[in-house]
């Protein structure tokens, strides 16, 4: 099955930790180049010289700085048919603890990033007779597994739901779905997924119907697939990938 990206050119922002990085590992072995997108520059740049890829620096708040980042990761590619939406920040806190400040600092990075990832890659993408975008979302985004986390289910509901409308906006030629998450082992969970005994919390392991959290790399497993020609049928799809927590 190897080379399902062979002469892929994909720009991942979030690559180099996480969801992100897993995926950047696992496209390159399939044969995809890829731009690594990321705020920490040393990091980038060391995620994409593992793989032969490029890395661009870039806050996904600073619109601007979004679009040149975009630009030159297809200019370095010699184009784009390929975006993963990974970058992400985690917020706990409920209603009362949210500041205004952090609800709009969670949308901005979350939520404004996506679309002004998707906006400015969409011309090199409609270059392509087919393309393909995939964002990360949450399971919490599709369903809350209850109070807390307010800004945090509020962006990933709000991906869910771009994603369905630009499904719609940018087709035929570029398909645009979203995975949603369960609990997965990344840096953004490792302060409250394992207790000090370094077991996984067993009030969060007792959501999921096969009693863990996920690898990274499962999940770039999903990603990879809706990004092949396999799922050349799929588009506008919220994927639950999360270990049987909501069963959709």
């Amino acid at each position: 099955m190897a080379g399902r990206l062979a002469g892929r050119k994909i720009l991942i922002t979030g690559g180099a930790s996480g969801i992100g990085q897993a995926t950047v590992a696992s496209f390159a072995t399939e044969g995809a180049r890829v731009a690594v997108l990321d705020r920490d520059a040393g990091a980038a740049r060391s995620v994409a010289e593992s793989v032969g890829g490029v890395a661009v620096p870039v806050d996904l708040a600073d619109a601007a700085a979004v679009e040149r980042a975009v630009a030159e990761a297809a200019g370095a590619l010699g184009g784009l048919d390929g975006v993963v939406n990974a970058a992400g920040i985690f917020h706990g806190e409920g209603l009362a603890d949210t500041s205004a400040e952090l609800f709009a600092r969670t949308l901005t990075v979350n939520l404004t990033g996506t679309f002004l990832v998707v906006k400015a890659a969409a011309p090199f993408l409609q270059q392509n007779e087919r393309a393909s975008i995939v964002n990360i979302g949450s399971g919490v985004g599709l369903t809350p597994t209850g109070p807390g986390s307010t800004a945090y289910v509020a962006s990933k509901a709000g991906v869910i739901g771009l994603t369905k409308v630009l499904a719609f906006e940018l087709a035929p030629k570029v398909r645009v779905n979203v995975i949603c998450p369960g609990a997965v082992e990344t840096p953004m969970t490792a302060g409250f997924l394992r207790g000090a005994d370094g077991a996984i919390d067993p009030a969060i392991a007792g959501r999921y119907a096969l009693k863990r959290a996920a690898a990274p790399e499962e999940i770039a497993a999903a990603i990879l697939f809706l990004t092949t020609h396999e799922a050349s049928f799929v588009t506008g799809v919220a994927l639950a990938v999360d270990g049987g927590r909501t069963f959709h």
